[in-house]
């Protein structure tokens, strides 16, 4: 994943959300935060997740906007929360959230590289064993060459 679009300040290390619904704000506001949304994006994510839940499997929840979304990306990013605790996601353990925001199809690709990476249960487990952002930013380079 190229460097723009995952970076450290975009990794939380033992966030503290205890519900869905609190993840997606938490991974929503760190895209806003970080410029590549507007605010307006983070109650598209919540629509989304009415619509279809988000939850991957293997612990993964990957939230992201509506299609009329589109137009509150201002550039494609990520963000990764990591939980000690696992959340419940309508009846599943999530304990991985990865906010995308993709501007244009650039979200596609995101979302491929973040499914090889995380399709095995084993790669999550080492993934969630992180203990900085720097250990975060290392697995997804390595998982990606």
């Amino acid at each position: 994943m190229t460097n723009s679009i995952l970076k450290q300040d975009n990794i939380v290390v033992n966030a503290q959300a205890k519900t869905k619904k609190e993840a997606i704000e938490e991974a929503g506001t760190l895209l806003s935060e970080r410029g590549y949304v507007t605010a307006e994006y983070v109650a598209k994510m919540h629509e989304r997740e009415e619509l279809t839940s988000t939850f991957m499997g293997n612990m993964l929840a990957i939230p992201h906007g509506t299609e009329e979304a589109k137009g509150e990306v201002k550039e494609s990013g990520i963000s990764i929360l990591l939980y000690n605790d696992a959340i419940d996601w309508d009846g599943n353990d999530v304990r991985l959230v990865i906010g995308i925001a993709g501007k244009g199809n650039e979200h596609l690709e995101i979302l491929s590289k973040i499914a090889i990476a995380c399709s095995e249960e084993e790669n999550v487990e080492k993934l969630l064993t992180s203990k900085t952002s720097d250990e975060v930013l290392a697995f997804f380079s390595e998982v990606n060459e």
